[in-house]
């Protein structure tokens, strides 16, 4: 396990090959060579303006791409079996 910190409280962690960005304490977003097409995925649970400026600063800085149009979103439970 890695553990990067990309701004003010925002992580990623890789764990098990699957990178998983975190805003605060809650895993929101990431990147799993696993999933099917690119891996890219977010939350489709909406939690405040600042993490989904996370979500979406995080796909553009770190991946080049664009969070809104590229990234496909999961239920918050799939992003939590990914942390567990």
């Amino acid at each position: 396990m890695k553990l990067k910190s990309i701004a003010s409280n925002m992580s990623e962690v890789e764990i098990n090959g699957n990178y998983i960005l975190f805003s605060y304490e809650t895993p929101v977003a990431g990147r799993s060579p696993f999933e099917e097409g690119d891996g890219f995925f977010k939350t489709s649970t909406y939690y405040s303006p600042t993490t989904s400026r996370h979500i979406n600063k995080y796909f553009r800085n770190e991946w080049d791409v664009d969070a809104k149009t590229e990234v496909r979103e999961v239920s918050q439970e799939f992003i939590n079996g990914l942390v567990a």
